[in-house]
């Protein structure tokens, strides 16, 4: 009668080693690091760079390809939103960010950014004022832009 002891001990290990595969891979998708703050809101720093100076080399890397883009005249993927910058259809010439605020959810953060965005768009130069919002998700030790939002603000302009 030592067979069902067996049974419930080989049982057993299995659920344990299943719950320590799945608590292993769960800690994996967890890569946030204390400093997560600092690296997205550089990125952020970076990201609005590269789209000043038309640097779809470097945008292209940094967005995911499932990433989306909503703006005030409509919303789109990756390819629309590189192809809008390297024409020069919309060109954001200057964010001016007045405060951030950072969230952070497993591997996903999300950083509010308050800005006043000069941009010309259509040959028009334009400035609003901006909430946007950037979702990053790490992945594979790299942080991804998943998404991209402009919500104008009622506020003046303050630059």
């Amino acid at each position: 009668m030592q067979r069902p002891t067996v049974v419930k001990s080989f049982l057993a290990l299995s659920i344990l080693g299943f719950c320590f595969t799945l608590l292993s891979a769960q800690a994996a998708r967890a890569q946030a690091t204390p400093n997560s703050e600092q690296e997205i809101i550089a990125l952020s720093k970076d990201k609005w760079q590269w789209m000043s100076d038309k640097n779809v080399d470097k945008l292209t890397t940094l967005f995911d390809d499932k990433s989306m883009f909503v703006h005030m005249g409509g919303s789109w993927g990756k390819g629309q939103e590189l192809d809008v910058i390297k024409s020069g259809n919309i060109w954001y010439k200057k964010a001016t960010v007045h405060s951030t605020t950072f969230h952070m959810i497993d591997n996903t953060a999300i950083l509010l950014s308050d800005l006043d965005l000069v941009a010309v768009v259509g040959g028009n130069e334009v400035v609003n004022p901006f909430m946007v919002t950037e979702v990053y998700v790490k992945e594979n030790g790299k942080w991804m832009l998943g998404q991209l939002s402009f919500s104008r603000l009622m506020r003046p302009v303050k630059n």
